[in-house]
């Protein structure tokens, strides 16, 4: 697992964006302490490491506050991937949700001198869980953070065996458009695997002052029949560039080299294996996914003969967008 050092506390400035703000502005900003692995009530000179998370949390008084919704985010945009799936979920029915915001995305801190990880990631998501008293979630993963969800499992197996009782209990998890196997990562070289060369930091140094360039680099995220919108763009934009974070693009595309390292632990057969018993395992995957087309191949054979429930719906990656309608109703269905 990676350690976190971080010796100052992030304060850069913060963009004035109109429409990736007004989702920013239905959540807080939660103090999280990376030593201790927990949220802060107040800064505390006495505590080491620490800086702000963002988190939109909305639970209802008819409902067991304790039994939440997780989202966690895709990468580069961050929690924006839910907003419209929030608004229709607040429509159709008032479920408790929480939307986790990983450090170097969206409205958290973004400071530059940072290991980011899967590990830390899971460390964030298990820190708000607690502070929420949350008992039990039904987790929903939208691209990178499949791996974080794959690792936050093997936790919670890890402690059943020796005999814990989980803080907090996933009972069931929807992975969308994600990554479970090392032999079936394909982005192609222009993406994740340009960002984290030289001429990537160099090409997103340059994107944080440049709408233009940002949204010429994202655009192939979505499908061609999609035709995304230049507000769309505008959003993702304002949510990736925030707090300066346009780098976080840079330093944070190593996720696929980091899934390979850790094959073994973060492979979605063996923690289905594992865990089949006492979670349920669902999976969406795009018709047109231009980043992880062969993951959902996979998982319907390696995981298609043991009857789970994996779907193929139109769209290419940035499915969220596409398809908000098709997957609110999938998680309606699921969470009764």
């Amino acid at each position: 697992m990676i350690e976190n050092t971080l010796t100052i506390y992030n304060t850069e400035k913060i963009s004035d964006g109109k429409k990736a703000v007004s989702w920013f502005n239905t959540g807080e900003r939660l103090l999280y302490d990376l030593s201790k692995k927990q949220i802060l009530k107040s800064f505390s000179p006495s505590h080491q490491n620490q800086l702000y998370v963002f988190n939109k949390h909305v639970t209802y008084p008819n409902q067991n506050t304790d039994s939440v919704m997780t989202f966690l985010p895709g990468f580069p945009n961050g929690s924006i991937d839910w907003m419209k799936i929030d608004k229709l979920l607040e429509t159709a029915n008032h479920l408790n949700r929480t939307f986790i915001e990983y450090v170097g995305q969206g409205d958290s801190d973004k400071p530059k001198e940072y290991s980011f990880s899967t590990f830390e990631r899971a460390d964030l998501a298990e820190a708000i869980w607690k502070t929420r008293k949350i008992r039990s979630t039904f987790v929903i993963t939208f691209d990178y953070s499949s791996l974080v969800i794959m690792e936050l499992l093997r936790r919670q197996q890890e402690r059943i065996e020796k005999g814990l009782t989980p803080e907090t209990t996933i009972t069931k998890v929807l992975l969308v458009n994600g990554g479970y196997f090392i032999d079936g990562h394909s982005h192609p070289i222009m993406t994740t695997p340009f960002l984290k060369t030289i001429f990537g930091n160099m090409t997103t140094m340059r994107a944080q002052n440049s709408p233009r360039l940002f949204k010429n680099m994202i655009r192939p995220m979505w499908s061609k029949e999609y035709k995304v919108s230049d507000e769309e763009l505008e959003e993702v934009f304002e949510a990736t560039t925030r707090r300066d974070g346009a780098f976080f693009m840079h330093k944070a595309a190593g996720f696929v080299d980091e899934h390979k390292a850790n094959g073994k632990r973060l492979d979605l057969l063996s923690i289905f294996e594992k865990m089949k018993d006492d979670v349920e395992f669902h999976i969406v995957g795009s018709e047109k996914d231009q980043f992880e087309p062969r993951q959902v191949k996979l998982a319907r054979k390696r995981l298609g003969k043991y009857g789970v429930d994996i779907r193929i719906i139109p769209g290419g990656h940035m499915i969220t967008y596409e398809q908000p309608k098709k997957l609110t109703e999938i998680i309606l269905e699921l969470s009764k």
